[in-house]
This record gives C-alpha cells, sequence and structure tokens, in this order.
C-alpha cells in the first residue's frame, strides 16, 4: 500500500543524509513535546551503570506514535486530505493519527485488531472524536492491515502506514535528536523496542549519522521477532505467528524501507521473554511510578540483558519508554511473573516423605529464605508433594536451595523457567484423580476474543470426556488453557487430525514429570 508521497524517495531515505534532513524539519512539535531523559537511579545502582529512560509515555497519547503519525499527514496536501486517510494499528499509532485526524479536520478510519486492548480502542475514539471511525477485524496487526488495504481499495483513502513510510520514521527519528542534545557526554547504547521497525530505523539513521560511535539495538519479544530473524535471513521474513503479550510490537513481517535502514544502521537485536519484560515495567515502576506497557518496557529489558552479557560500561545507557497504554486488568499477570523475571523467586516441586519430622527437615534446608507460595497435597501413605515458592536474589541460590533439598533425601523439580507450571499447574496443586484413564494434557493459546472459548469447546469430538480443565484470565490479549482430555489409544490418530484442524496454538504436555508428579493418577 501507498502512503503519502514522500519527499525523498525510499532509495534516498536509505542514505543517513536524505533521511536526517526528514528528522531535523519533521513537524512533530504541534502535538507532541520534547520527553524527559530521565536517570533511573534504583536500577542504575543495581546494575553498576548509569541508566537513562527516555520517556515516551508522558505524550499526550502516552506513546511516541503520534510523531510519525501527524509528521507524515500534515505533509498531505488539499486532495489528499479531501479523500480521508485510513489506517491499521493494534493501538498506538491509532492513537496517534485519530490526534493528528481531529487536529487537522482530515476524516479517518483506523482498523485495529479485535485483540486490541479496550483501553487503546477507547482512546481512538476519544482522541478522534467525530473526525473517527473504528473498524475492528482480525487477531493481529497483520489481519488489520490486510482488512484496511481491502477497506482502501474500496474507497480510495490515502494509507497511513504506522511505520514503513518516510515522512514516519522521520518523525520517530526527532527522539534520537532529543537523545543527543539532551545528553551530549558519554553514551555507550541506546536501546529501541522494535515491531515494524519505524522508530529503530529513525533512532538509529539519527544517531549513526550524527554520533556513529554510540550503539543502536533494537529489542523484541522473542515470540515476535521479525526484525531479528530478517536481519539475521538478510531478508524479510513473514512469522506465522506473533505473541500478543506485547501487543504493541506483534507485527509479522517488517517493512521494506524499515528492514533497508536496520540493516544498514542497527548494531545488534536482542530478544527478550515474557517474564523479563514483566521485570523490566515493575524496575520502571520502582524508578518512575509510571507503568509501561509491555512493549513500552522492552527497551529495557533489553538493556538488562545486555549488561548482564557484557558488565558495565563507561558511558550511559539509554532505553526508550515507548509507551504506557496498559490495560489495568494486565497488572495481576505482571506482577505475578516479575518476581520470575528477575531471578527473584525460584519455583519447586518438592516430594518429602509421610512421616514424622519431614516438614521439619524441609523447612530447615529452607534456611531464612521468605515463601512466596506454598502448596501441600497428601500423594499417598508414603510421601507427600509441595509446591513452593521461594525468593531468592540470585541464580546462585536457586541452586543451592536445590542442592539443600537433595542433601535431606527430598527429590526436586526445578520450575522456575517452567511454563506449565507457572501458567496452570501452580493454580491446581492436588488435582489427581482415580477416574482419569487414557487422559492426554495440552496447553492451547487463542486470541482473548469474545466466543473463542466456546468455539473451542465446541469443536471438541463428543466422545472424549474433558478430565481437566484450566484457564484463568491473565489480562492478556491472548488466553491460555490446559485441558486434559480422555483419548482411548484407538481415537489418537483422530485426535492429532483435529489438532492440525483446530487453528490454534498448542504443546503435549502429556509427558511433563510435574504434571506426572502432582497430577496424573
Amino acid at each position: 500500500m501507498n502512503a503519502v508521497a514522500p519527499q525523498v524517495t525510499d532509495d534516498d531515505a536509505v542514505a543517513s543524509g536524505g533521511l536526517l534532513a526528514q528528522i531535523r524539519a519533521a513537524r512533530v512539535y504541534e502535538v507532541a513535546h520534547e520527553s524527559a531523559l530521565e536517570t533511573a537511579p534504583l536500577l542504575g545502582a543495581r546494575l553498576g551503570q548509569r541508566v537513562l529512560l527516555k520517556r515516551e509515555d508522558q505524550q499526550p497519547v502516552f506513546s511516541f506514535k503520534l510523531r510519525g503519525a501527524y509528521n507524515c499527514m500534515v505533509q498531505l496536501d488539499a486532495a489528499q486530505r479531501a479523500r480521508g486517510v485510513i489506517a491499521a494499528s493494534a493501538g498506538n499509532h491509532a492513537q496517534g493519527v485519530a490526534l493528528a485526524a481531529a487536529k487537522l479536520g482530515i476524516r479517518a478510519t483506523i482498523v485495529m485488531p479485535v485483540t486490541a486492548p479496550q483501553l487503546k480502542v477507547d482512546a481512538v475514539r476519544r482522541f478522534g472524536g467525530a473526525m473517527v471511525d473504528v473498524v475492528l477485524a482480525g487477531d493481529s496487526y497483520s489481519d488489520a492491515q490486510a482488512a484496511a488495504a481491502q477497506l482502501q481499495a474500496e474507497h480510495g483513502a490515502v494509507f497511513v502506514h504506522p511505520f514503513d513510510d518516510p515522512a514516519v520514521i522521520a518523525g520517530q527519528g526527532t527522539i534520537a535528536l532529543e537523545i543527543l542534545r539532551q545528553h551530549p557526554g558519554p553514551l555507550q547504547a541506546v536501546f529501541v523496542p522494535v515491531g515494524g521497525g519505524g522508530l529503530l530505523a529513525g533512532v538509529a539513521a539519527c544517531i549513526k549519522a550524527l554520533r556513529p560511535e554510540v550503539q543502536v539495538i533494537g529489542v523484541q519479544a522473542a515470540d515476535s521477532d521479525a526484525m531479528a530473524r530478517s536481519l539475521d535471513a538478510g531478508e524479510r521474513v513473514v512469522l506465522p505467528e506473533v505473541g500478543l503479550f506485547a501487543d504493541g510490537t506483534a507485527v509479522k513481517q517488517v517493512g521494506a524501507l524499515t528492514f533497508a535502514l536496520c540493516r544498514q544502521h542497527v548494531d545488534a537485536m536482542l530478544r527478550v521473554d515474557t517474564d523479563a519484560i514483566c521485570a523490566a515495567i515493575r524496575d520502571i515502576y520502582q524508578d518512575t511510578r509510571s507503568v509501561p506497557e509491555p512493549s513500552g518496557a522492552l527497551a529495557l529489558a533489553g538493556l538488562k540483558q545486555y549488561v548482564a552479557a557484557h558488565g558495565a560500561g563507561d558511558g550511559a545507557l539509554v532505553a526508550i519508554v515507548s509507551g504506557a497504554n496498559m490495560n489495568f486488568d494486565r497488572l495481576r499477570f505482571v506482577a505475578e511473573r516479575a518476581e520470575v523475571g528477575e531471578q527473584r523467586e525460584a519455583v519447586f516441586a518438592v516430594t518429602i516423605p509421610e512421616e514424622r519430622g519431614s516438614f521439619r527437615r524441609f523447612c530447615a534446608a529452607l534456611g531464612r529464605h521468605a515463601i512466596t507460595e506454598f502448596n501441600y497435597r497428601i500423594g499417598d501413605a508414603c510421601s507427600a508433594h509441595l509446591f513452593v515458592g521461594v525468593q531468592i536474589a540470585s541464580r546462585d541460590e536457586r541452586e543451592a536451595l536445590i542442592a539443600a533439598f537433595r542433601a535431606q533425601q527430598f527429590d526436586v523439580l526445578d520450575l522456575t523457567d517452567d511454563e506449565l507450571a507457572k501458567l496452570h499447574l501452580r493454580h491446581m496443586i492436588g488435582g489427581r484423580s482415580p477416574l482419569a484413564q487414557d487422559e492426554l494434557l495440552y496447553r492451547f493459546e487463542f486470541p482473548e476474543r469474545p466466543g473463542a472459548l466456546t468455539r473451542f469447546l465446541g469443536q471438541l469430538h463428543p466422545d472424549w470426556n474433558v478430565s481437566l480443565f484450566h484457564y484463568r484470565n491473565h489480562g492478556a490479549d491472548h488466553g491460555r488453557i490446559l485441558v486434559g482430555i480422555q483419548v482411548p489409544a484407538a481415537e489418537q490418530p483422530l485426535f492429532r487430525r483435529f489438532l492440525a484442524t483446530l487453528g490454534y496454538p498448542w504443546v503435549d504436555e502429556s509427558a511433563h514429570p510435574a504434571y506426572r508428579l502432582l497430577l496424573r493418577s
């Protein structure tokens, strides 16, 4: 899809000079303000490194996206404005387009995925007012983009791309100009969250043109790493699935222009998991008393990973806090996972003899560690199974606890990095049943949208009994369920065909050791 007629060609934009001129001329301050570059003293002291946070979460739409959207739309001529604009977005770009549409008096249709947080949908309608129509379509940004392309073909509106447009990239690049102006001293690296690549492309091109010694490092969620994979492959790749926890960067394919710019200017890419993102959200809260959205904390999660791998350096490290459009309900999930992400909680399944003195020996093995969670269920006349969360200060303490348990002749499973345990088993301990014959255990993920769970249940064969089911709303954009299904051996080929046509990601957990220990009869 073509956006507005750019001031320079794509080939010119790849050249640092051409894009730098556009960045310097970008008209962003009619809606945005120069965001603060703040020290993170608590985190910096812990890392032994000066850490600075670029606070784009404090913009009027609570993200950086209004810079690129407005810079693109303000350049439309009268004929283009009369046609109106159309955009596809998971939320933050949509808010920028909505604000620009209201300020410039341009009609806008904004297509958002059904999985977009309600907070962002409501904000788009509030910022755009009567100038904006919101259309919900698909489960991801890529789905919304396809729907927007169809609407554009039907109505002839101008497409305002969220990342792959020179004017949009130039608008985002003004953040780099501000960082270099605000911190003229030694600067080691700038960490940038990445979805489609517009922010990273603009920041990298600007910094490499003005301060080439400064590293520019992109950070992606491990389950939405289209840019990292593309740079590794030397060409743009399309992800078959994207994770939806960091919804603001959940893009299946990066832009052609952003890929070219990042390939030329970016020093490295890092991938971080959900627990690391949750820990970074907490770090930002502790230093600023503000709560970023998951994508907004990506850069800091990458910064911490970088310091852990390379140690502290001489220059400051900057993380761009890109947005704060956080659903309140999601905070429960974030708080639950932050301790593990920070390596401050270890989770174990421990089997102790059902005899006098065993529990006392277990407590002695714990020492002075604080218990964050404790579940107990008698297993049989000979043994008892404990599910325990323990506060730790480092991975070494985790290993020491395992050694202490084993010294007492206790069997122990380390579940700290186990997704099944963290999402489900910790809420289900003690569910053994002698009736659960022929039971298979599967994890499924599905978009958290009306009817998805009912659709899943409706597709199950009526002869397959559900013997175990766990679902918990985490406030995220995709639901996670754990299902025990009784499938006789003769029907398992039919069951495998069912899985192939279901359309949801799944993981077979039937052989999982914690399941067999704690739930399997």
